[in-house]
Parts: structure tokens; sequence; C-alpha cells
């Protein structure tokens, strides 16, 4: 079934590559979305497709990449709104 994520990651995540390890693993799970820094140090990650591909993803996003330090994920699951499928690809916003 088809589903959204929304995330918000805190911790040492900016500065890391964590918005790159995010896209890497979302394109490679099939998911489109996107992954943008926050002015608080946060890294907020929407995505959407298939909800075991998603959970897939948000255990990623609790790990992230090597340089970086996650310190808590707030996740909210919702209604795809088809804005962010995976024809749409996955986008690092600036």
């Amino acid at each position: 079934m088809k589903r959204k994520l929304a995330a918000r990651v805190s911790g040492r995540v900016q500065g890391v590559g964590y918005r790159y390890f995010a896209r890497e693993t979302a394109v490679m799970l099939g998911l489109g979305g996107f992954a943008r820094n926050l002015p608080g140090g946060d890294v907020e990650v929407e995505a959407e497709g298939e909800r075991e591909s998603l959970e897939r993803l948000l255990e990623a996003l609790r790990k992230g990449p090597p340089a970086s330090r996650v310190s808590g994920v707030e996740a909210e699951w919702s209604e795809p709104e088809g804005g962010n499928a995976a024809g749409a690809g996955f986008r690092i916003l600036f």
C-alpha cells in the first residue's frame, strides 16, 4: 500500500552528507520525495511509496551516514499526495 512518510531528523545531521545519504537510500528503494536542511540544524525528509520501502528508509534515517550522529527521528505517516511519487524522483532542496 502506498503511503507518505514525513521525518524530522535531529543530531549532527548537517554538513555530514546526510541529505545525499537519504537521497541515495530513497532512490535505491524506488521512493520519490525530498530532503532539506532546516534552520535549527535538523533535516526534513519526505518520501512516498510502498510502506515496506518507507519503513526501510526510516530505519536507514535512524542510522545515518558514518559521519552523522542521529539523536532522534520524528516520523509521521499519512496518505500519499502524489507530488512525491517515485516518478518525480528524489530531490535535495536548498
